[in-house]
């Protein structure tokens, strides 16, 4: 049971609407996440702010952002974003056996790939603590200092939307992700 409103455009708190207005212009729908994150209007603004400032200075490229989130996600265990970020992984070109593969660890044919989320599941599983390993691996990789730093920003981006659903108790209203054979 949700513990804050699902707003509409119309009954949120006036300093929401414009900003949830925008978020169901970017995804085609104001979605339970945004709604209820409308209850705050600085809370919105803080996640739509964040995520403007990800998409227009990251060198990350949106595929990357997109399975940085996935990975997270699972991560940190939230059904919601997980079924969000498949689907916005799939948009940025991700097939669904990827995002499958990417809640999985990674993918076997992208090492580079999979060594920037290994650092991002480390932040997020071990409270922002990456092994020299874990770290050295992505820069061998070829992720420079920026991109990692970028990466957890990420993650930072995303924590904060899986934490917001598990306090809230956002419900789905999107497909759920595909479940992991």
């Amino acid at each position: 049971m949700p513990r804050v409103p699902v707003h509409t455009v119309s009954d949120a708190p006036a300093g929401s609407q414009a900003t949830l207005t925008a978020l169901g212009q970017q995804v085609g729908k104001v979605i339970n996440i945004h709604a209820q994150m409308a209850h705050s209007p600085t809370l919105l603004e803080l996640y739509a702010t964040t995520e403007r400032l990800l998409q227009e200075h990251s060198t990350l490229d949106v595929a990357v952002r997109r399975a940085i989130h996935l990975a997270v996600a699972h991560a940190n265990d939230c059904e919601y974003c997980q079924a969000a970020y498949t689907g916005a992984a799939r948009a940025a070109g991700h097939s669904e056996e990827d995002t499958k593969d990417i809640r999985r660890g990674g993918l076997p044919g992208d090492q580079k790939l999979t060594a920037l989320l290994d650092v991002a599941r480390e932040i997020a599983d071990n409270r922002g603590y990456v092994e020299d390993t874990t770290w050295k691996t992505a820069v061998e990789a070829g992720w420079s200092e920026q991109e990692i730093l970028e990466a957890y920003a990420e993650v930072v981006r995303t924590t904060m939307t899986n934490y917001f659903t598990h306090l809230v108790g956002t419900e789905l209203d999107l497909p759920p992700a595909p479940d992991l054979d």
